[in-house]
C-alpha cells in the first residue's frame, strides 16, 4: 500500500473538541490528565495501582470466557501475564456489530494493537496487552443489526430483547450464504455458538487472536463484584450526575458541545431479556417498563446478592471498566474522547486513575480500480474530502482553460457606477436609491452570465465531471466516511492480507488521516 496523510482539520469531518485535544489548547488540559505520547507512559505507569486480587479475578474469568474458543498462544501468554504487576492494558471498546459492522471497528483494534507493540519496545520492563471490551450490555440491537458490503446491506432480523451479548445467533446462520464469499471466521463464529457474546469473541480472536488480543466480556457477576460500591453509591447518592453536570456546563461555557447527558441513577436493570432504566420514583426503586419494584433495602439486597443485575450506562461503564482492568489507555473515536473529557470529576471523586485518551487510526482505503480512476482527474487528496458540488466546481475552476471568474467585471461596473453615482448627487440627490438599484441589477446579471460561464465549462469536461462524481460515491458511499460505512469485507475477500497491511501501516502515535493506495 502507498501512503498518504492529511491532517484531520484538512478533511473537514472533525469536531472542534477533538481539534483542539490533539493541539493541546489550555482550555482543555483541565478535562483530562495525560497526553496521548510515548512519554506519558512512564507516569501512568508509577500511578496505576491495581490490586493482586484484582488481577487474579481478571484473570480466572478470561481463562473461562476463552473455553469455547482455540486460544492462539500470544492470548494464553497475555491471559497469564495480567496476574503479574508489570503488566498493564490498553483497551478499546465497541458493540456486537453483525461481521464487525463498519471498517472503523477495525481501525480501533488496530491502533490498539500497534500501540501496546510500540509500548513493549518503550518499555521493556513492563508488558502491554491489547483489550477489545465488548459492548455486550448495550440494548441498542439497532445500531448493530446490519452492515454494509458491495453496496448492498444486510440485516439481521430477531424479536429479541435485552443486552445483545445475551442474544441467541439463530438467524446469523442464514446471513452467511448470502455473502459473495467464504470467511472462516464468521462460518465458526456463527455455527458454533448459540450467544452472540461468544460468536463475537470467536470471530475477533480468528482474526486477532495471533496479535495476543485479548476480548472481554464484562457482563460477569465475577467482574461486577467489586464495582458495588460505586453502584450503590450511584443509586444512593447520585455523585456522578452533579460531578458531570458541573463538567458540562464548564466545557459548554468555552464553547463545546457535550456528547453524554448523566442521569440521577445510571444504572439499567438487567435480566436475561431486559435492560430497563432504573428510576427512583416516590419511595420506589423501579425497573421502567417492567414489574420489577424495590424499596432501597431490598434493592441493596438485590445488588449485594446479584451485582450482575445491574449495568451501567455511559456514564459509569468508563468508570467500571478501569476498576477491573490494570489499564492505562482508552483508545477511541471522536465522540468516546469527547464524552470520556465529561467524566475526569468523576474519576477523581471515587479515587481511580484516569486514562490516557488515545484517538483510534482513521483511513480511507483507494482500490486499484479507484486509484487508476483517480490517476485520470488532476485533483489533491485532500479536495475528496469536500462534498460533491465543492469538489466538481473546484475542478472545474481550476482546470477552465480561461478564467471563469467575472469578479474583475463586476469590480469595474462597481467603479462605472460610483462614478455615476457621484455625478447624479451634484444634480439630483433623489438619484441614489435609483442607481444603487440599477446597480444591483447590473450585477445580478453578471452574476446569471458567471454560473451560465461555470456550467458551460462543466459539460466541457463533463467526462471527468461525472468520474469525479463515481469516484466520491464509492469512496463516501452515502456521503459520509468510508470507515463509517463500509465493511472491511469489501477489501478482505479480494485481498486476504488486508488485515496485514492496515496493521504495517497504521501508526497509533501519529494522529493524521490515512489515505491508503492498494498497490498495482
Amino acid at each position: 500500500m502507498n501512503i498518504e496523510k492529511l491532517n484531520f482539520s484538512e478533511t473537514g469531518n472533525f469536531s472542534p473538541i477533538f481539534l483542539d485535544y490533539l493541539d493541546n489548547k489550555d482550555t482543555l488540559q483541565k478535562f483530562y490528565h495525560r497526553r496521548p505520547e510515548l512519554k506519558s507512559f512512564e507516569a501512568q505507569l508509577q500511578e496505576k495501582k491495581f490490586p493482586q486480587a484484582n488481577r487474579e479475578r481478571l484473570r480466572s474469568v478470561l481463562q473461562k470466557q476463552y473455553t469455547s474458543v482455540a486460544q492462539p498462544s500470544a492470548v494464553t501468554q497475555n491471559i497469564e501475564r495480567l496476574g503479574e504487576s508489570n503488566t498493564f492494558t490498553l483497551t478499546t471498546g465497541h458493540q456486537l456489530n453483525i461481521f464487525t459492522g463498519p471498517l472503523y471497528f477495525i481501525y480501533k483494534i488496530v491502533t490498539v494493537i500497534n500501540s501496546c507493540k510500540q509500548l513493549n519496545e518503550a518499555y521493556p520492563d513492563y508488558h502491554f496487552v491489547p483489550v477489545y471490551w465488548m459492548a455486550s450490555e448495550d440494548h441498542d440491537f439497532e445500531e448493530i443489526n446490519h452492515f454494509h458490503l458491495f453496496g448492498k446491506d444486510y440485516q439481521w432480523k430477531t424479536e429479541q430483547k435485552g443486552a445483545v451479548g445475551r442474544f441467541n445467533t439463530e438467524g446469523l446462520q442464514a446471513l452467511l450464504e448470502e455473502l459473495p464469499g467464504h470467511v472462516d471466521a464468521f462460518e465458526k463464529a456463527y455455527k458454533q455458538h448459540k450467544k452472540l457474546a461468544d460468536a463475537v469473541r470467536c470471530y475477533v480472536n480468528d482474526l486477532f487472536g495471533e496479535q495476543g488480543l485479548i476480548v472481554i466480556d464484562a457482563d460477569h457477576p465475577e467482574l461486577k463484584a467489586p464495582f458495588r460500591s460505586i453502584m450503590e453509591d450511584d443509586l444512593k447518592t447520585h455523585t456522578a450526575k452533579s460531578l458531570v453536570e458541573s463538567c458540562s456546563k464548564e466545557l459548554e461555557k468555552i464553547g463545546y458541545k457535550t456528547q453524554v447527558f448523566p442521569r440521577e441513577i445510571n444504572l439499567f436493570y438487567l435480566r436475561e431479556d431486559l435492560r430497563e432504566r432504573i428510576e427512583k420514583i416516590d419511595d420506589k426503586y423501579v425497573a421502567l417498563n417492567t414489574d420489577h419494584h424495590f424499596s432501597e433495602s431490598s434493592l441493596l439486597e438485590e445488588l449485594e446478592a446479584h451485582p450482575e443485575r445491574f449495568s451501567p450506562n455511559v456514564i459509569l461503564r468508563p468508570l467500571y471498566q478501569e476498576s477491573i482492568l490494570p489499564n492505562l489507555a482508552y483508545i477511541g473515536g471522536p465522540s468516546e474522547l469527547a464524552y470520556w473529557l465529561q467524566l475526569k470529576p468523576v474519576f477523581d471523586h471515587y479515587q481511580l486513575s484516569f486514562p490516557i485518551l488515545m484517538p483510534r487510526n482513521f483511513g480511507l482505503v483507494i482500490s486499484k480500480s479507484n486509484g487508476r480512476k483517480l490517476q485520470k482527474v488532476p485533483i489533491q487528496t485532500k479536495d475528496l474530502f469536500l462534498d460533491t458540488q465543492s469538489l466538481v466546481k473546484k475542478f472545474v475552476e481550476e482546470n477552465a482553460e480561461a478564467s471563469l471568474s467575472l469578479a474583475d467585471e463586476q469590480k469595474a461596473i462597481s467603479s462605472v457606477f460610483e462614478t455615476i453615482r457621484a455625478k447624479a448627487m451634484e444634480i439630483d440627490k433623489s438619484l441614489d436609491g435609483y442607481i444603487g438599484k440599477e446597480e444591483n441589477n447590473t450585477l445580478k446579471i453578471l452574476s446569471g452570465i458567471e454560473k451560465r460561464l461555470k456550467k458551460s465549462e462543466e459539460r466541457n469536461q463533463e467526462t471527468h465531471v461525472r468520474q469525479l462524481e463515481s469516484l466520491k460515491d464509492k469512496l463516501f458511499p452515502g456521503g459520509s466516511l468510508q470507515e463509517r460505512k463500509e465493511n472491511f469485507l469489501n477489501f478482505y475477500i479480494n485481498n486476504p492480507a488486508f488485515l496485514d497491511e492496515v496493521l504495517a501501516h497504521f501508526d497509533p502515535m501519529d494522529y493524521r488521516f490515512y489515505v491508503l493506495y492498494e498497490a498495482e
